[in-house]
Parts: structure tokens; sequence; C-alpha cells
């Protein structure tokens, strides 16, 4: 099978972390095909199917280490296009291969989740039309932005609100005592703020985050139980991964992201958070999103992220969990109409 994996550039991939890579790695492995593009190379020209620039890859024998980069570490190659790419012979430009022809399209493009994601969903959906498999769903994508699909979920939930209003988030403080800010776009922690009791800066925070009434913010209850990690639990087909991610929080830092210094601590899941992945789970891979990377903090759900979930890597080489092999089985699957 030929894969596409519309994705970051390859060559801005920490391959000792990366789940994309993973990803590839074991769809390889099985026989598959890999191929790469960016969003910025997807184009839809009338009277013809959706096309993109691609690059096919073979991924090299190696074990990526901490720290090294393409450059001193290459781990993969490029390699000609197999013959199925002329199939499109005559149909598209040259260069270009229609998205219908490859086997599966995976959508792995980091947020943020701003307009160009967006209109990508829509080519993609586009080249469903057309016979593309995609995965996730580029509609189910676009309706879930990773905010705000937590609050179909309040049974789940910590006491949450999303709005523009300045006084609505004084209000909730008020109510509240101690509480999270965060942009509905944010990604790795970014824009991360927690006030206390003592509302020191609230209203500085506010406008820094709502731009003035012009931007929407979430706000959310404090949650004590963030030091012992912000857990992020796999679901892959509606199935949960059995272990998940801690990210604890490091020094004076009220972020447990990777991106923001927290520590990685892999560990099977509690009852409370099976629990919550049993209940969403099937929910979310019923709509399309067959990979979802649910945030967890003391039995309570805080984020629902669909775009480009990670920690496969980390589960991994932890507990010995081959999450990747687990991901291509639910793909085969998928693909195979099991």
């Amino acid at each position: 099978m030929n894969l596409l994996f519309v994705a970051d550039p390859v060559e801005s991939f920490k391959a000792y972390k990366d789940s994309t890579y993973v990803m590839m790695r074991e769809a390889q492995r099985r026989g598959h095909t890999v191929a790469v593009c960016e969003p910025r190379h997807l184009a839809w020209q009338s009277g013809q199917p959706v096309t993109a620039t691609v690059r096919h890859l073979r991924l090299l024998d190696i074990t990526p280490q901490v720290g090294a980069t393409h450059a001193r570490q290459p781990w993969f190659e490029e390699v000609a296009a197999p013959a199925f790419a002329d199939a499109t012979a005559g149909q598209v430009p040259a260069g270009r291969l229609a998205l219908s022809q490859f086997g599966a399209v995976l959508m792995r493009k980091d947020p943020p989740f701003d307009a160009e994601f967006i209109y990508a969903t829509h080519l993609l959906e586009q080249a469903e039309r057309e016979g593309a498999k995609v995965f996730n769903k580029p509609a189910a994508l676009r309706d879930h932005p990773e905010k705000l699909a937590l609050m179909q979920f309040p049974q789940y939930a910590p006491p949450t609100l999303v709005t523009r209003s300045a006084d609505d988030v004084k209000a909730f403080h008020a109510e509240h005592g101690d509480i999270i800010l965060k942009p509905l776009d944010g990604m790795g922690g970014m824009g991360i703020f927690r006030v206390k009791a003592d509302g020191l800066n609230l209203g500085s925070i506010i406008e820094t985050l709502n731009l003035d009434g012009a931007q929407t913010l979430m706000v959310q209850r404090y949650l004590p139980e963030i030091v012992e990690g912000d857990k992020r639990v796999l679901v892959i087909g509606g199935q949960p991964v059995p272990f998940s991610l801690a990210r604890i929080p490091q020094g004076n830092e009220v972020r447990g992201n990777l991106a923001a210094g927290g520590k990685g601590v892999a560990m099977p899941l509690t009852a409370r958070e099976r629990e919550i992945a049993e209940a969403v789970g099937p929910t979310l891979a019923a709509r399309g999103l067959m990979l979802v990377g649910l945030d967890v903090i003391g039995g309570c759900l805080t984020e629902v992220n669909v775009t480009s979930p990670t920690c496969f890597q980390e589960i991994t080489q932890q507990m010995g969990f081959d999450v990747a092999a687990m991901f291509v089985d639910a793909l085969e699957a998928a693909l195979s109409g099991a």
C-alpha cells in the first residue's frame, strides 16, 4: 500500500521522539511505501483532482539519538516514485500526484489550528470525494478544534468557560478562585496562565489573551493534581492504549507539556482514565477520528487533541507497548473494512 503523510517538513522532525516517524517506520516494516508532503504542496485546479507535489522516502535502518540533527544523522533517503505514480499521467500537471492514487492519506500537520489548516482540510475533503481515504477525517478535524471539542463531554471535564468577555472571566475567577487561562489556538503549553485567588494580573492576562474582546479564550478551574502529571491518553480506532504518558511540570512551572520542559513518565491507565477513554473514544472514532490524544488531569478531561497526537515513542520505550503497531493495525483494518 502506498501511504502519503501530510506533515511538517521531514527535516524538522526530531526522529528520536516523533510519533509520525514511528508510524512511517512501522508502515515501511510491513511493506508499505511512504511519501510525504506539506499542506502548502496541496493544490486543486478546476477540472482536475486534488494533487500534491510529494517526496517518496525510504527510512534508513538507524536508531535516532537524542539531540541528533538531520544533517548529522540522516534517517531517510529520497527514492524514485513507485510504479503507481504513473497512473495519473496525462491527468494532472507533471511532477504532481492525485491524492486519490494513494492507499491512504494521513493528515499529521502539527497545530496551530489556523485558517491554513482549515483550508487544507477542505482540499483533503475534496480528495475524499474523489476516492481518497484520509485519516483523521478532514471534516472531523475541522469540527473538533482541540480546545472546544472538550465542551462536548462536560461530564468528564472540570468547570470550563469559553468566552471573549472580560467580565465573564472575572466572574468565573470569583467563583472558582484558582484558574487557568489559555488561547484556543495554542499548542505545547503556549500562552497558558494561572491566576490564583488573589487575582494578581488577571486584567492584564485577559487583555493579552482576548485582545480587548476580539479573540476568544478558554478558562478552567485549576486542578492541583497537575503536580502528578498532565496525562496523555491515546485512543486508536476507538480503543485506548493501555498506558498513558504523564507530562509532569518541573520546578515552578505550571505546565506539564513536554515542549514546556515537562518530564514524560509512562504508566498504566487508571480506572478513571480508562473510563473516560472508553466512553469518549468510540464516539470520536465513529466521527472519523481514528487517532485521538485525550489530556487528563486528576481524573478530569481537559483537552481533546485530534490534529497530530504524539507520545508514541515515550510510551513504547518506557512500557514496551508498540503504539505504532497498534496504529498501523487500526489503519489496515479501516482500509480493509474490518
